[in-house]
């Protein structure tokens, strides 16, 4: 049974009003009237319909200004432009402030009716996708970390065993990985998870602020030290220290570094008192260590202590099942503090987001989605949102063709570069294979006539 919306009907001409309110009624729609922009505004407050159907050209206000206003009430509405200018610039400009598609005058039912149902079959497949993401971020989350695929499945029972005892923990993985979102899981699942978590870069600091940074240091130790500081191990006692990129760490602070974990004990920069503490240290690095032992740049006895458990982050390309729950779970968070209503994701957007290899892992995600989020116009992201450079963007169409004789070469080129397809074509295009062989017929297009170009 096909899924029915409650759409709005805007134009200033009333038999189109009309026409087209009994024809979408008839087919089971609930269907709305306005006959220009402001009436249209307080009905799209008030009743929130689902799609607007708009005629470009009105006194007042036109289709393209009243779509730029009723997204600003209702960001989910989706809005069809009427044309009877059927020009290419008029078009671009209408989907480039957010429209979903157009119909060009005079239309037959046939037409808008295939329009329609492509749109709310698309509508219904970003509402199973956030449903399904929903679910499946409740049942695949874990203290922030959210995983599907086995080997993240893995770490999040290393994790959970890990946590209860008082091990150190070497954290390998590429950068952008989640080590600290997986320093900060095992102190919540231990039993300093009431005590402070403490991170320190190794890399951001220099030797010297580096060892006042984590040891401290007494008043007078170096020019510039005017009054006793406390340093993070001494902040973290009875917590956790989260030592980030510790292979940048310098040999002499390295030394300091054994003696707190072999003795629980160490003295500020400047400083003869001896200060008991008991942290638990957790490190993170990106390097390969053995070869840093190897090479001498890293103490061999170091590393052992360092190292009791090491867990193995797996890059994103990896890990592709966790993506899509990646990808949901970022854009929740950036449109609630972008305050923008965005379901989901285009299948074009989630084809891209699962092909590419992410070479900067899940902090070069998260700075996509958000990037995408601010961009977006539509309620879903599409994959011109997304900042890749091998997408192609919207071309003009060369001057003289009709709109829909743009869209027919359009649905030509794709079905030949799929090899005749259709199922795969019908993905690229963002629409079901039923709706594909709709507009074939409507287009004048065969499967015999498409085979021979």
């Amino acid at each position: 049974m096909k899924k029915k919306v409650k759409i709005l009907v805007v134009d200033d001409e009333a038999v189109i009003r009309e026409s087209l309110r009994d024809w979408l009624s008839d087919v089971g729609h609930q269907v709305l009237t306005a006959e220009d922009g402001f009436q249209a505004l307080k009905m799209i407050e008030k009743e929130k319909p689902g799609i607007a159907i708009v005629d470009l050209v009105m006194p007042g206000m036109d289709g393209i200004e009243l779509l730029k206003r009723a997204r600003e009430i209702s960001p989910s509405i989706e809005v069809i432009i009427v044309t009877a200018y059927g020009s290419i610039p008029t078009a671009i400009t209408a989907m480039k402030e957010g429209a979903y598609d157009y119909i060009e005058k005079p239309f037959c039912p046939e037409k808008a009716e295939l329009l329609i149902e492509r749109l709310v079959e698309h509508q219904g497949l970003l509402e199973e996708n956030i449903s399904l993401h929903q679910r499946l971020e409740e049942r695949y989350r874990f203290e922030n970390i959210i995983a599907k695929s086995p080997k993240m499945q893995q770490v999040i029972e290393v994790i959970k065993v890990v946590a209860k005892s008082n091990a150190t923990v070497l954290i390998t993985g590429e950068s952008g990985t989640g080590k600290e979102l997986v320093a900060r899981a095992i102190h919540s699942q231990s039993y300093r998870k009431d005590k402070p978590f403490i991170a320190v870069s190794c890399a951001a600091l220099p030797e010297s602020l580096l060892e006042s940074e984590l040891f401290g240091h007494e008043k007078g130790a170096f020019t510039g030290a005017h009054a006793q500081r406390r340093g993070k191990f001494e902040i973290a006692n009875r917590g956790t220290l989260f030592l980030d990129e510790i292979g940048e760490m310098s040999a002499n602070i390295q030394v300091h570094l054994l003696r707190v974990l072999e003795e629980k004990e160490f003295t500020r920069v400047g400083g003869n008192e001896l200060i008991k503490v008991d942290v638990r240290v957790i490190s993170a690095t990106n390097k390969d260590m053995k070869k840093a032992v190897a090479s001498g740049q890293f103490r061999e006895d170091l590393y052992y202590r360092l190292n009791v458990v090491t867990i193995e982050l797996p890059p994103l390309r990896e890990r592709k099942e966790d993506v899509p729950l990646l990808a949901q779970h970022f854009l929740k968070k950036f449109a609630v503090e972008n305050q923008k209503e965005i379901a989901g994701f285009s299948p074009e957007a989630s084809d891209f987001l699962l092909k590419y290899d992410w070479p900067g892992n899940v902090r070069q995600l998260e700075n996509a989605i958000e990037r995408a989020v601010i961009l977006a116009k539509n309620s879903y992201i599409d994959a011109a949102d997304m900042p890749q450079e091998n997408l192609q963007l919207v071309q003009s169409a060369p001057v003289g063709k009709s709109l829909d004789e743009v869209e027919r070469e359009h649905i030509l080129n794709i079905i030949s570069e799929t090899g005749g397809n259709y199922s795969q074509a019908a993905r690229i295009l963002g629409i079901s294979r039923i709706t594909l062989y709709n507009k074939m017929r409507n287009f004048g297009l065969s499967v015999k006539k498409i085979n021979n170009g």
